[in-house]
């Protein structure tokens, strides 16, 4: 017993003063490290206010700094930080081969965050999902769909397809078709049409709504209509709109054709 407690005095006496520094240093360091990430993080909230974007950066430059300064800790207690280092770059080389979907997703989740093709708040289509983006992660990005499901999308399958973002423009064209049967009046449907658009005070005077005959079907002469409205009207706009043409069709005698099969009956003697 007596030989152990001469053994800590001996390491207390040989090193305890870098072990005191060590601590110091740590402090410190760790100190000025939340200091520089806060003001880094105020730097960039001026110039862009993204919080998603303010976290990661943050975050990262947090990561960096605290790794510095663990490493000059380290070094003042007698431990080679070039062995450190080495064991450090295995261990991170090894998490990384086995958690390679992982740093694709974040190497994505970094793509995102920097080009910005999406927002938080955007109604999207992309990675075989459509939503709210309600939260874009480092690994994933949560949408939220019109019905109030939640869906957790990879970073990779966003990245690395084509992105569809309906709420990056602040109009958009409400395209629909509607058709009226061969022995129907194409001026009088044409009438209607407009006069349903024009009052709608949700639609656009400018840009002109799209009013055209654009098919000469099977069945049907088509009208491509196409009014313009603010994104946020956009579906309320297109329900109402065909609601509306339904009605009014059917006032005027117009009819809407659909598909059907005539049978006939031949009689053999």
């Amino acid at each position: 017993m007596e030989e152990f407690l001469n053994q800590i005095e001996l390491y207390a006496m040989n090193y305890g003063l870098n072990i005191i520094t060590a601590i110091i240093i740590l402090i410190i360091g760790l100190w000025i490290a939340n200091i520089i990430t806060n003001s880094i993080k105020k730097i960039i909230l001026k110039r862009n206010p993204d919080e998603t974007l303010n976290k990661f950066v943050g975050g990262l430059i947090k990561i960096v700094l605290v790794t510095f300064v663990v490493i000059a800790a380290v070094s003042k207690i007698g431990i080679e930080t070039t062995s450190f280092v080495a064991v450090l770059g295995a261990a991170v080389f090894a998490i990384g081969f086995a958690l390679q979907g992982s740093l694709s997703n974040f190497a994505a989740g970094v793509m995102l965050i920097i080009f910005r093709p999406v927002k938080v708040g955007d109604f999207i289509e992309a990675g075989g999902a459509s939503g709210s983006v309600n939260e874009i992660g480092i690994f994933s990005s949560i949408l939220t769909t019109p019905d109030n499901k939640v869906i957790f999308v990879p970073n990779s399958k966003i990245i690395s397809d084509n992105i569809i973002n309906y709420s990056a423009k602040d109009t958009r064209r409400v395209d629909m078709v509607f058709g009226i049967s061969y022995t129907d009046d194409i001026d009088k449907a044409k009438s209607i049409i407009k006069e349903i658009l024009d009052g709608n005070d949700k639609v656009m005077k400018e840009p002109e709504a799209l009013l055209v005959v654009s098919e000469l079907a099977d069945s049907s002469v088509n009208f491509k209509v196409g009014p313009w409205v603010n994104s946020a009207d956009y579906w309320t706009v297109y329900f109402d709109t065909h609601e509306q043409v339904k009605k009014k069709f059917d006032e005027n005698n117009i009819s809407i054709p659909f598909p059907q099969t005539d049978v006939h009956l031949f009689k053999q003697n």
